[in-house]
């Protein structure tokens, strides 16, 4: 039976090529036009502990990582252990049988991956025995994995083509293997190759492409996860003419680094996570005082405290929104998809070179870490802005309006003064209660400038919404489509500008009855904002360190709506 799509889980200890895994079979397959999405899971230590990825690949665009398996690939026997419960039905096991033997099961295909590939001459090619193996099961043609190889090797080495041949013969291997025990889990349908090009990427490569397109130009970071590779991608890539990049000592550093660059006119960028994002609370309410752009990613993990490293999770929204004492309520874009984490990284660029101040990207470690295809984006599209710069005298008083109003640059015309203080129209100290008043307001007013953010809307009619944000997105989609499919009378909102929400969007969502906010948090942040500004919702949480899966976001959104019926539903 043909499939439209392929759902596969790699399942062993860290460093058993695991993850490799995962994202060689992904980018197989988005080369010749297939669609897919990954998911990586592991412990925080630096090697060895239960690590497990997913892969799906369809013929359609893909939302979730899914849930019941097609095939599951297990390093060792904890893995089939821990795992094998997410088989489905018709699901396939292939192991490691150096590590374990399973006996009894008609539908598992036992191969010694490492043999295989030191047969070929390439100890490390392993995990393109398993590819092999995989492509077989769904009878995957072997040029679109030929092609793969010599695309991903070819790189300018003497020893390339040796390489190439014996990544291919290992996968011959592997495909050899399952010929002979005669399993198939069907025919995976073949791709339809869309008429544009598509690449393969993670959130946090995705993020730095766009703040690249925007223009940053400053860049100063400390490792930590899963925020690091942001750091390292930007040491390796942005270094150039007018351009600095620097790993600084602590995550305070980082901030106060980034308000200087802002002050001294440069497009300026960090990224964190949690524990570091609490550190730079002082740093963002100065930028937030002193009206200086800078953007700060923050890919959120579990917590608090060190919390969980390398999970992911949804509870960072309440404090990037409201990071510091004092009336102060920051610009937030939380995007649901790669796709979106570049356009996040772009337009966050563009809020604060816009409203001169701090805006919050909002990750999370499951984008981090997927790999997914997108439209390569068409960069003359995609709009970069830049502050408006003061071109009058000495006499400029760049605070004294209510708007936004252009900003001194130091060594360029006007005074600049920075200050952290309560300030006049010039920028001196004081502490006058109708300058504070005065000043409150500017600094709130220079928000609505930021009010042009869109946001997707489906059965607007319906008394009750689906209003997922960030990472929730994919699953949420994928759910809502079938419960549409289903006959559920259900409207779907989404945005990634959580701060601020579009004005119409608000409007619409203070229509519903009920609004169901699918988040990984405990207290139901989402809800929580909106229930401020007058919106009648509720939270579906999970705080587990894993993505919602479909089937168990239908199931809750289901009861939810029961409840809610039965007047038994308490907002």
């Amino acid at each position: 039976m043909d499939k439209n799509d392929l759902i596969v889980r790699f399942a062993g200890e860290g460093g058993q090529g695991v993850v490799t895994s995962a994202e060689g079979l992904a980018q197989a397959a988005t080369q010749t036009g297939y669609h897919a999405q990954t998911f990586a899971t592991f412990p925080s230590q630096i090697l060895g502990g239960p690590t497990w990825t997913q892969t799906r690949i369809s013929i359609n665009p893909v939302l979730s990582s899914g849930d019941e398996l097609d095939v599951l690939v297990c390093f060792n026997e904890q893995a089939y252990s821990n795992h094998s419960g997410s088989l489905a039905d018709q699901g396939v096991i292939v192991y490691n049988s150096a590590e374990f033997e399973l006996s009894g099961h008609d539908d598992a295909i036992g191969i010694d991956f490492d043999a295989l590939a030191k047969s070929t001459g390439n100890t490390r090619a392993a995990n393109m025995v398993v590819i092999g193996a995989l492509a077989e099961l769904v009878t995957m043609k072997q040029d679109i994995l030929d092609e793969f190889v010599t695309k991903k090797f070819t790189r300018g080495r003497p020893n390339d083509e040796e390489i190439i041949k014996s990544n291919i013969k290992a996968m011959n291997l592997g495909r050899n293997e399952v010929k002979d025990r005669g399993i198939s889990i069907g025919q995976l349908k073949p791709p339809q190759k869309p008429d544009y090009d598509q690449v393969l990427m993670n959130g946090n490569v995705a993020i730095c492409l766009g703040a690249m397109h925007a223009g940053v130009d400053f860049y100063a970071g400390y490792p930590i996860s899963p925020a690091t590779s942001i750091l390292v991608w930007m040491e390796k890539n942005l270094p150039a003419p007018n351009k600095f990049v620097h790993q600084v000592s602590s995550e305070i550093e980082a901030i106060t680094a980034l308000v200087g660059a802002g002050f001294a006119g440069k497009k300026a960028m960090t990224a964190t996570a949690g524990p570091g994002f609490s550190l730079m609370s002082e740093g963002l309410g100065l930028a937030w005082m002193a009206e200086i752009p800078l953007v700060v990613v923050d890919v959120q993990r579990g917590g608090p405290a060190t919390g969980l490293p390398t999970k992911t999770e949804q509870s960072d929204l309440i404090s990037t929104m409201f990071p510091a004492h004092g009336d102060i309520r920051l610009p937030v874009i939380a995007p649901g998809s790669v796709e979106e984490c570049f356009h996040a990284a772009v337009t966050a660029v563009n809020w604060a070179e816009r409203y001169q101040g701090p805006v919050i990207l909002l990750s999370e470690m499951a984008l981090s870490e997927r790999n997914q295809n997108m439209p390569k984006p068409d960069l003359s599209k995609v709009p970069v802005e830049n502050r408006i710069v003061n071109q009058n005298t000495n006499e400029y008083q760049r605070y004294d309006q209510l708007d936004v109003s252009p900003m001194p640059i130091p060594g360029g015309p006007g005074s600049y003064v920075a200050n952290g203080s309560e300030h006049d129209g010039i920028g001196d100290t004081t502490h006058l209660a109708e300058r504070h008043v005065q000043m409150t307001h500017r600094r709130w007013n220079k928000i609505k400038v930021l009010e042009d953010g869109d946001f997707e809307v489906d059965s607007i009619d319906s008394p009750i919404a689906l209003v997922p944000w960030g990472g929730t997105k994919g699953p949420t989609r994928e759910a809502y489509n079938k419960l549409i499919e289903s006959g559920a009378d259900i409207a779907w909102l989404y945005t990634m500008f959580l701060n601020p929400l579009p004005p119409q969007m608000i409007e619409n969502l203070r229509q519903k009855e009920l609004v169901l906010v699918p988040e990984l948090n405990y207290q139901g942040q989402f809800s929580m904002i909106l229930r401020s500004l007058g919106v009648n919702a509720i939270s579906i949480t999970q705080y587990t360190g894993l993505p919602f899966t479909v089937k168990d976001l239908i199931g809750r959104v289901n009861q939810q709506i029961e409840s809610y019926k039965q007047g038994h539903l308490k907002i």
